[in-house]
């Protein structure tokens, strides 16, 4: 297995505290509410009781995202989690490639900081 160079780490870490302090950012709003996401949860369609219980989801996605032993599957619920933003954007017919790329996101900070993917998806040169 190829260890992984110290820059893509580094680079690696740094996506994923970006992407944290999204993720972070949105569960806390929606701790907060407000009129801001009371109309956000009624725009989607979605009843306004959903509001904690997507912000704990969220929240405990994103600490086993940055717990490194849990990294992985982290990545894998936080994708999970947005796939469930696509799937709710796309029925109301609002544009949904932000939780694409959020989603992409993710994964590439996971791929830059665990070797181990590295030799499970290998990117090929010629």
């Amino acid at each position: 297995m190829e260890a992984a160079s110290g820059k893509a780490v580094w680079t690696g870490r740094v996506i994923t505290i970006v992407v944290s302090l999204l993720f972070l950012f949105s569960a806390t709003m929606k701790f907060v509410g407000g009129a801001p996401v009371k109309e956000g949860m009624a725009h989607l369609g979605l009843p306004e009781s959903m509001t904690i219980p997507l912000g704990i989801l969220e929240l405990a996605c994103t600490v086993v995202f940055l717990i490194p032993a849990t990294s992985v599957l982290g990545a894998i619920l936080l994708a999970g989690y947005m796939g469930g933003a696509i799937c709710t954007h796309w029925r109301v017919g609002d544009p949904f490639l932000p939780q694409v790329g959020i989603a992409l996101v993710v994964w590439l900070a996971i791929y830059l900081r665990e070797p181990r993917l590295k030799a499970l998806i290998p990117i090929r040169r010629s």
